[in-house]
């Protein structure tokens, strides 16, 4: 027979038994509320499927693709030279933005065709030329074998593989009617032509790494003024430029009439506007005293965002010859500043 509890005894389990149940209540009522009077275990947290507050049938949202695929309509690309480093193609690209007609030449690096790279997306570097480059680009040609030397730079890991694109830059070989890569009123535009339509084109028919990160733009003398003023004007579009032995102020006859318009699409003003995020390599040939201070006094009213990186080529001349000399140096700086072959 077991002992009878005292009445003290039984009131003092009575209260006992009250006050868990007054705190379950209000354990209850917290929980409701989105709280608790304690932490929860290490297994509340982790719910059924064992993740942090997530329902068993739950999955984790996809992550953003790196790669832009082709999704066309595919130009018409025929190959017009073979190099050491595989064909040069091109296309008469009409664009749908800009009415412009003008000629496209494209190279692709081997890396492209290789299978282990097939679901990779690639840097797009477009080449402008010196001169006129109407119906022509040099960066086609022997004279500057960037292809060969791309090639060899990215077998020793130095560069990343870029699709080069190579456009014309004027329809007219008479410097009286230079378009300098701008909508000049009443004229061509030109300007969109290469920073809306070349992209539109490049984007439509190659993989290419999504966004920004990895476009670039580089040239000579007419082409350094073309590589300047396109990446200054469309952040958005191009990261990296390399001016080489470039000029900044638009000469063009065809602007008489049109200063405000010049003025806009002059690298000597965008320069220091403080609106461009890019970055900027400007060289200039050591031997040329007046084209050394005319770059580097444009490097100087450079205003963050923008970055420019001043090179001065030791006895470098105004020349081919030695805007070849470049190329090594010039790709692996850009491969510095721009994305590389990217895959999801």
């Amino acid at each position: 027979m077991h002992p009878q509890p005292t009445r003290a005894r039984r009131r003092a389990v009575r209260r006992t038994l009250l006050a868990g149940t007054a705190a379950a209540v209000l354990a209850a009522v917290l929980a409701g509320c989105g709280s608790s009077a304690e932490p929860a275990s290490s297994q509340d947290k982790a719910g059924p499927a064992g993740r942090s507050g997530a329902p068993a049938s739950a999955t984790p949202p996809p992550k953003p693709s790196k790669v832009l695929m082709p999704a066309g309509p595919a130009a018409d690309l025929k190959k017009v030279r073979d190099t050491e480093a595989g064909p040069i193609m091109m296309t008469t690209l009409t664009g749908k933005k800009s009415g412009v007609s003008g000629k496209v030449w494209v190279w692709l690096p081997p890396q492209y065709n290789d299978p282990a790279f097939a679901r990779h997306g690639f840097p797009v570097l477009t080449l402008y030329a010196g001169g006129q480059s109407a119906g022509y680009n040099t960066w086609t040609d022997n004279q500057l074998p960037i292809q060969k030397i791309d090639t060899e730079l990215s077998k020793a890991g130095k560069a990343h593989p870029f699709i080069l694109i190579m456009p014309v830059q004027n329809l007219n070989s008479a410097e009286s009617k230079a378009l300098e890569c701008s909508d000049i009123p009443g004229q061509p535009k030109m300007g969109t032509w290469m920073a809306e339509d070349i992209p539109d084109f490049v984007r439509a028919n190659f993989r290419t790494v999504k966004g920004r990160d990895g476009w670039g733009l580089m040239g000579a003398s007419t082409g350094a003024f073309c590589s300047a003023k396109l990446a200054l004007q469309h952040p958005d579009v191009f990261k990296a430029a390399v001016p080489i032995d470039g000029y900044f102020n638009p000469d063009s006859p065809l602007w008489q009439g049109h200063e405000q318009e010049r003025l806009a699409n002059s690298p000597g003003q965008l320069v220091s506007q403080g609106k461009a995020d890019v970055r900027m390599l400007a060289t200039a040939g050591g031997a040329n005293a007046y084209e050394t201070g005319l770059v580097k006094a444009w490097v100087k009213k450079a205003v963050p965002p923008l970055t420019v990186d001043y090179y001065e080529q030791p006895g470098g001349k105004h020349l081919t010859t030695d805007f070849k000399k470049m190329i090594p140096d010039a790709l692996q700086w850009l491969s510095k500043n721009l994305a590389g072959p990217e895959a999801d």
